[in-house]
């Protein structure tokens, strides 16, 4: 690719919202907002229809950011702002809640509400099936369910339209608290609720460095407008520069599942296979990649800390293969999956100017492959009486057509079958990774093909213990007990899926196509640098890389396709294996660095606050008790007692005259 545009986005003039497409931009978030406030609100007296009402408030908000979008894309000044109101004027702090309506924040607000509407849909027909014994209550939370999904779309509408980091943060902290109740739905598993705790635990502490770059950013600048900051970035120090890089990083760790802070994000499996398609394929999950594209005038800035993005995203991706091609649950799979593809996006937006718009082009393409694959997974289980063990599938390919179909497609896009979606985007991530200068070429590049290796192979493993091979669901029953015979998903769940298989195909071709996705994005990403020297020849990668996921795929079929699979999990596996399946230590780091410091931290303050407060109250009220005793008893109203007390006053009295006296 190679393009020409403005030297700087942040140069460009930003104008005011005009005309009433743009003027009613916050219908975006109000329309799933006001969903999901009337879907708590009422209670259940919308157990029968609120279901309808939490989609048609996402595809009403789809429809009017296709509308937005076109007026977006046809004015001649494609970035403006909206002012909504005032939303903290506090001396030197003036925050307004405002919308920054650019190319940016359109291509996340067509992919949020689009991917959202079609999870909706989904829902409608995957949650029907929602049995006592998981609410406690027959299908009647449905409406809670969808009140959830309406509250997070909004938080993440918020996080991608607002015109500061104040707002973004806003946004940030309503993802969380919205992932926080969709992952822990089904309250009553103490699994799903440890798993709810867990995220948002985690990331409370990606959120903490997020916090601190801000007020770094208004302690220096004194604002934290977009528009402001990236204008006057350059009077920054290099120190200082650095330390908001880190922190921004640092919360994008945290929302985007990346080392070290990715345990979180298998383990949020256990909500609803909708909300695993919501959180991991297109909305939350690349919050962290939206911030540091966002961030970009920053970034720019600061080659060190671009440095270290782009080691996080290429010691990430290879960390997500490896895990996902030891575990045999296919949501846990495809969960890693994601940690590795969101690496793959961190790596290139890590490279600067060439890579911002090639990570926000895999993030697009990532959205469509990754959540048709998890509706795909939902259907399976829908399928399988909720079975995820992959070791208990087999054979379903000829009793669920539609379900393998659009999963194989999905599948075939993930590892970057030639003219697919996943072809345009990460190849062209692992080009710009070859493209650096030095050794960095060569680390960032060849992790990067290495992961798209392991990326076939653990995939054609789920591809192959899930649709092929020998039956290994014999013994399932249904609940009269009768021999249990799977079937494909009714029209409201396969409906969306064919949507994405046809984006899987063709979303990354129509992207890349005349460059028109980097075109689009050059006034709030600048230009593409494409390089022109680097590890390889860039005509050698593309075929390097269709080789290797080949021979990846070739592996996983002589492991896997060519012999039965067993039912239990082999137990004598290599120490490579041993590691994948404890997640290579990832939950033990973080006990160890975060989980047991501060349980000990905690236990020591209470024992502080115990011996030291509590005790100094408890003994200072002691002590005044025993004085009031002793004073009460002086006071016992015999006169004897009262003369003795005088006459040893006096003493005392004539004794200290006498001392003071004495020469």
């Amino acid at each position: 690719m190679t393009t020409t545009f403005p030297a700087s986005p942040d140069l460009l003039a930003v104008q005011a919202a005009q005309g009433p497409v743009q003027g009613g931009a916050w219908l975006l978030i109000a329309l799933p907002l006001l969903g999901a406030a009337v879907l708590l609100i009422a209670g259940r007296r919308a157990d029968g229809w609120g279901h309808l009402l939490g989609s048609a408030t996402v595809i009403a908000a789809f429809a009017y950011g296709v509308a937005l979008f076109t007026s977006i894309a046809g004015d001649a000044q494609p970035v403006r702002e909206l002012h909504v109101f005032s939303w903290i004027p506090v001396e030197a702090l003036q925050v307004d809640f405002g919308l920054r309506l650019d190319p940016l924040s359109m291509v996340f607000v067509l992919l949020i509400t689009g991917v959202g509407a079609l999870i909706h849909l989904y829902s409608i027909g995957y949650m029907a099936h929602d049995q006592e014994g998981r609410t406690g209550r027959h299908n009647t939370e449905r409406r809670r369910f969808f009140a959830y999904l309406n509250l997070f779309v909004a938080a993440m509408l918020v996080l991608v339209l607002g015109n500061s980091f104040v707002t973004l943060y806003l946004g940030w902290e309503g993802v969380g608290l919205a992932s926080y109740l969709l992952i822990g739905f089904w309250q009553q598993r103490p699994s799903a609720a440890a798993a709810a705790t867990k995220a948002f635990v985690m990331n409370r502490v990606g959120d903490v460095g997020l916090a601190l770059a801000i007020f770094l950013l208004f302690a220096k600048l004194g604002t934290t407008q977009y528009t402001e900051v990236f204008a006057r970035a350059g009077e920054l120090t290099p120190g200082v520069l650095l330390a908001i890089t880190l922190l921004l990083l640092l919360g994008a760790c945290g929302k985007s599942g990346q080392v070290p802070l990715q345990a979180w994000l298998p383990d949020a499996m256990e909500g609803p296979t909708p909300v695993s398609a919501l959180i991991h394929a297109a909305t939350m999950v690349t919050a962290g990649v939206y911030l540091i594209a966002r961030a970009n005038p920053l970034y720019t800035l600061s080659p060190d800390g671009r440095l270290v993005v782009t080691i996080i995203g290429a010691v990430t991706l290879l960390v997500g293969c490896v895990i996902g091609c030891a575990y045999d649950d296919i949501k846990k799979v495809l969960a890693y999956s994601t940690v590795s593809q969101i690496g793959y996006m961190i790596l290139a937006v890590g490279l600067g100017p060439a890579g911002y718009a090639l990570g926000i082009m895999h993030l697009l393409t990532h959205g469509f492959f990754k959540a048709g694959l998890f509706l795909g997974a939902g259907s399976v289980m829908h399928a399988m009486r909720d079975e995820v063990n992959m070791r208990r599938f087999g054979g379903l390919a000829k009793h669920l057509p539609i379900t393998f179909a659009t999963f194989a497609l999905g599948y075939l896009a993930l590892i970057g079958f030639p003219f697919l979606s996943g072809y345009y985007s990460k190849d062209a991530i692992i080009e710009a990774a070859f493209g650096q200068d030095g050794w960095r070429g060569w680390v960032f590049g060849g992790a990067a093909l290495l992961g798209a290796a392991l990326t076939a192979f653990y995939m054609t493993r789920l591809v192959l213990m899930t649709f092929f091979g020998e039956k290994r669901w014999q013994d399932l029953k249904t609940a009269d007990g009768q021999d249990y015979h799977p079937h494909e998903s009714p029209a409201i769940m396969t409906g969306p899926m064919i949507v994405l298989a046809v984006g899987s195909v063709g979303a990354g071709m129509f992207l890349a196509s005349g460059d028109r996705l980097v075109t689009f994005l050059a006034p709030s990403l600048g230009a593409l640098e494409e390089s022109h020297g680097g590890a390889l020849p860039h005509s050698v990668i593309p075929v390097l890389t269709v080789v290797l996921s080949a021979l990846g795929a070739l592996v996983a079929w002589l492991l896997v396709g060519r012999k039965p699979v067993p039912v239990t999990r082999p137990e004598r596996v290599s120490p490579v294996v041993r590691a994948a399946r404890a997640d290579l230590g990832g939950n033990a780091l973080n006990d160890a660095v975060a989980v047991k410091p501060t349980a000990g931290l905690t236990r020591g303050l209470v024992a502080f606050d115990r011996a030291a407060v509590d005790g100094a109250v408890t003994g200072l009220a002691g002590a005044l008790q025993l004085g009031s005793g002793w004073a009460r008893r002086r006071q016992n109203g015999f006169v004897r007692s009262y003369a003795l007390s005088m006459l040893c006053g006096g003493v005392l009295l004539i004794g200290a005259l006498l001392v003071v006296g004495t020469p």
